[in-house]
């Protein structure tokens, strides 16, 4: 049944139920596992993706596309979308791997989703496997500022912080919420001068960081 939910918030319906399989299964659980699938997906991934920022950036040039995509393509982004389908749920894991949280670790997640792009590709080709993909990144390309730097909220706060010379800013985490299948995390990230305190809330620990830290950013530069 949660493979079937699983299919239905994709969009796409597998004829071979055996590579949904493989590409659910990490390798803790056993030999059979999704790193190979991930290796197509994570091309897949890639193409799809500087397609879709080629057509709706036709003036950015090609270092600025590529940073784009970058920051698309990343762990923390990849570990966000898993989290919002919710991919946790359906992946099989040693049993190591399951006692330690490994259903909601970051590197896990967006492992798998590469691993589901490689698996509907060989399953029903490439324009199917970018069907799939546009469907979820679409959104998050039609909310890029073209104008803005490209840099994640981390690192642009590093580089606001340091141009003024002030200490660089504290990431703690101050609590979590939700049932231990979906659970959020929050983080407070706290600067010594000025005086400010943010906080994030994200599927992962990084994504909170990133959320508290993009909320500063936006205060430092009113």
């Amino acid at each position: 049944m949660l493979n079937q939910r699983l299919q239905q918030v994709l969009g796409y319906t597998f004829v071979r139920s055996d590579l949904l399989t493989q590409a659910l299964t990490h390798r803790s659980y056993g030999a059979l596992n999704n790193e190979r699938l991930e290796f197509l997906g994570d091309s897949v991934l890639n193409c799809t993706v500087a397609r879709a920022l080629y057509d709706a950036f036709p003036e950015l040039p090609e270092g600025s596309l590529s940073r784009l995509r970058a920051n698309l393509v990343r762990q923390e982004t990849l570990a966000d979308i898993a989290a919002t389908l919710k991919l946790g749920e359906s992946l099989r894991l040693g049993e190591g791997e399951l006692k330690s949280g490994g259903f909601r670790r970051p590197s896990i997640l967006a492992d798998a989703l590469e691993s589901l792009f490689g698996a509907i590709f060989l399953d029903a080709g490439f324009e199917a496997a970018q069907r799939v993909v546009r469907g979820l990144f679409d959104p998050l390309v039609a909310r890029i500022d073209p104008r803005a730097s490209g840099k994640d909220p981390k690192t642009e706060l590093q580089e606001i912080l340091q141009s003024r010379r002030l200490p660089l800013p504290d990431y703690r985490l101050i609590g979590t919420q939700g049932e231990a299948h979906d659970q959020s995390f929050i983080v407070e990230c706290v600067l010594a001068k000025p005086v400010l305190s943010t906080r994030g809330i994200g599927k992962s620990r990084r994504a909170a960081e990133q959320e508290a830290a993009r909320q500063a950013c936006t205060a430092l530069q009113k």
